[in-house]
């Protein structure tokens, strides 16, 4: 597998990313986690828009899918006419939401476009090549963390998450832990919401993952703290997500 951040921003886009948005490629395929605000163009830079072949959403918020509404435009409209549907996973209600999104009625909604699954907890899925399992973790809305596995490599994506076990089992002995960092460490963080540096570390000493990168620092904080917190609760190779990065698992 390959893996390429296309935005790593946490809860909107900054002045250096977009919003969260990472590519996965297997075999020739190509698979989006997550499609947040203001993906769509650094992810046009790097490969064509028109040959994403299916998009994993975490949860409803708007960082993490609300550019599926200008993939929605682009293979609806495109001039030489309506493009086949790619295969959409995200939590309960995604159809509806996306329609809420855009303003459109439930039916067709963009049906005609997505072929929209709900994840079910738990479930492994056959994305491409591809095997994926969801687990759901703390957030305020449903929200699910992803294990992607293929030729026993093993990438772990946290989406949104406050301090979780599944957390920990979807990410055990990965090769790749991208894990969000949201938080600053402070006794005022509320419980349930995003993880702190120092946090993402534990989870990821815990799981056994051989690497971590850290994600989703919201451009009012420093990424570097975030990292600096991280060090000492986990012993192996750590680094922060930017744009543009690749991975080889």
């Amino acid at each position: 597998m390959r893996l390429t951040i296309v935005g790593c921003s946490g809860s909107f886009p900054g002045p250096d990313s977009a919003a969260s948005c990472y590519l996965v490629e297997a075999e020739g395929h190509r698979v989006l986690l997550d499609l947040g605000s203001g993906a769509l163009g650094p992810l046009a830079r790097i490969m064509s828009i028109y040959d994403v072949e299916a998009v994993l959403v975490s949860h409803l918020h708007a960082d993490h899918f609300f550019d599926l509404c200008g993939l929605y435009v682009a293979r609806r409209y495109h001039p030489d006419g309506r493009l086949p549907r790619i295969p959409v996973y995200g939590p309960a209600g995604i159809a509806r939401r996306l329609c809420e999104a855009y303003g459109l009625d439930r039916r067709p909604g963009m049906d005609e476009e997505f072929d929209l699954r709900e994840w079910q907890e738990g479930t492994a899925y056959d994305v491409g090549p591809l095997r994926v399992t969801v687990a759901r973790v703390t957030h305020p809305v449903e929200s699910f963390a992803m294990r992607i596995e293929h030729e026993g490599r093993v990438l772990a994506y946290s989406g949104d998450t406050g301090a979780s076990d599944a957390l920990v089992e979807i990410a055990r002995d990965a090769d790749i832990f991208l894990c969000e960092s949201g938080f600053q460490e402070s006794a005022d963080n509320p419980a349930g919401l995003h993880l702190s540096g120092r946090e993402a570390g534990e989870h990821a000493t815990r799981a056994g993952a051989r690497r971590l990168v850290l994600t989703h620092v919201p451009p009012w904080n420093d990424p570097m703290r975030a990292l600096a917190e991280a060090g000492p609760a986990y012993e192996g190779s750590v680094e922060m997500a930017r744009p543009g990065a690749t991975y080889e698992l």
